[in-house]
């Protein structure tokens, strides 16, 4: 089939923009200090092994996962930060407030990328779909200080291609009669969805592109990554089928907090503290959201980057950390060993609605009442006063962590304003208060 007769759709029936920030963690470092803009900046400076680089640092070849190391090595003057995830999240949350500023339709995909649908705003507007996008991403950078790629075109899967096209600060815009260009130039590996083991399989197949893909019949397709395939087969040939959804996420299959924490230890103790804090951060957000669990599973990663996991299935649900912690001493008996390890992990699954608890057959119903009436004063409490305020005595050891190189601490968390304590801040990053 020749490549002019690929797609015949009209310009825009849907127009769907995707934002994605421009190495995020480190853009956000650039804008709150001018005086590390055109400077090689990283940040993880508290794991020991980079998290996010500057696009001046991965000119020179310093990657994520690279360790600080070997990346000092590269380039001995590379500006080393701590992650600040709390005005990350800050610059992420005006990033989404100045996005609906255009257009209800918004959806946070993840902290530094999110979709806009804006089909129909050009009668509104009296501007192209074009100028609409462009629009919403100058106003990111000259309210923020950030660059940011955007993609406009008429699908999610589409969108998210565009704005990988040019980057950093790219724009590029497919309309239906062009989608047939885009896909001649896109592995398949880097098609949103495809992951490597399916690009093989397609390879086998005699598939090199995303045009190939876009271009086989749907049967084949089907047989060969099945409905999932065809999902992603149908947003490649311009057909919508993943709307942008501008609900806040409210219910979960599964809740996992993992922590990495630096240096790496090999005390139990400490390993099981760091365990105890996971848990109770997992079972905050389980409440918030009304559920319980009814398996908790734990995983301990080395230094070397081996994972070891154990998990068990609860008598009665439950999103008590006073509770869920007896479950967790036995498995962190069973699987710990000698050994340097770096980072700690919890996951609550089968997660049900907490009115749905059934008390098992020996419960001590009077017991649980005051577990649930403790738990419900501490979030009262942690709510009023700071996460973590108030929790289990065996987690204190977490507090004694390296949050940075060398002890260090990102600077929102040491420079505080009048009134604000450790725990309790203006949600603004300092860099953008007026005093």
């Amino acid at each position: 089939m020749p490549t002019h007769e690929f797609i015949t759709l009209h310009s825009f029936p849907t127009a769907i923009l995707h934002i994605d920030c421009d190495a995020f963690f480190a853009s956000v470092e650039q804008a709150i200090h001018p005086e590390y803009r055109g400077k090689p900046v990283v940040t993880g400076g508290e794991r020991g092994i980079i998290a996010a680089a500057s696009y001046e640092a991965k000119a020179k070849g310093i990657k994520r996962g690279v360790t600080l190391r070997e990346a000092l090595k590269i380039d001995p003057r590379l500006i080393i930060l701590p992650t600040d995830y709390e005005t990350c999240s800050l610059f992420s949350r005006r990033m989404f407030d100045i996005m609906r500023a255009h257009t209800s339709e918004i959806e946070e995909y993840s902290i530094d990328e999110g979709f806009a649908d804006i089909t129909g705003l050009r009668r509104v507007k009296r501007k192209t779909y074009e100028d609409i996008a462009r629009g919403i991403q100058q106003d990111i950078e000259l309210q923020l200080g950030i660059t940011v790629s955007a993609g406009l075109s008429l699908s999610k899967g589409l969108a998210k291609l565009c704005s990988k096209f040019r980057k950093p600060a790219g724009f590029t815009a497919v309309p239906g009669r062009y989608i047939h260009i885009l896909l001649e130039r896109t592995r398949l590996e880097d098609i949103w969805g495809i992951g490597q083991a399916s690009a093989a399989l397609l390879h086998k197949n005699g598939m090199r592109t995303a045009l190939d893909l876009a271009r086989s019949e749907e049967w084949r397709i089907r047989r060969l990554l099945g409905k999932l395939g065809v999902e992603i087969w149908h947003e490649l040939n311009g057909r919508s089928v993943y709307p942008v959804d501008p609900r806040h996420k409210d219910s979960y299959q599964s809740i996992s907090k993992f922590k990495t924490f630096s240096p790496p230890t090999t005390d139990k103790q400490q390993v099981k503290a760091f365990l105890l804090r996971n848990l109770e951060s997992a079972c905050i957000k389980a409440r918030r959201y009304s559920l319980a669990a009814q398996e908790v599973h734990i995983t301990l990663r080395t230094q070397d980057f081996r994972h070891f996991s154990l998990g068990a299935h609860l008598n009665r649900a439950s999103a008590n950390p006073m509770e869920l912690a007896k479950v967790v001493d036995p498995l962190l008996d069973k699987i710990f060993q000698p050994n340097q390890f770096r980072a700690t992990g919890v996951v609550l699954t089968k997660l049900i609605s907490d009115d749905c608890i059934q008390l098992a057959l020996f419960s001590d119903p009077v017991r649980i009442e005051k577990f649930e009436q403790a738990a419900r004063i501490i979030d009262l409490i942690n709510a009023k006063y700071g996460k973590h305020t108030l929790h289990i005595a065996s987690s204190l050891a977490a507090d004694k962590q390296h949050t940075g190189q060398r002890g260090r601490l990102p600077e929102r968390k040491t420079t505080l304003l009048k009134g604000e304590t450790a725990r309790q801040r203006l949600k603004y990053p300092m860099a953008l208060i007026e005093v």
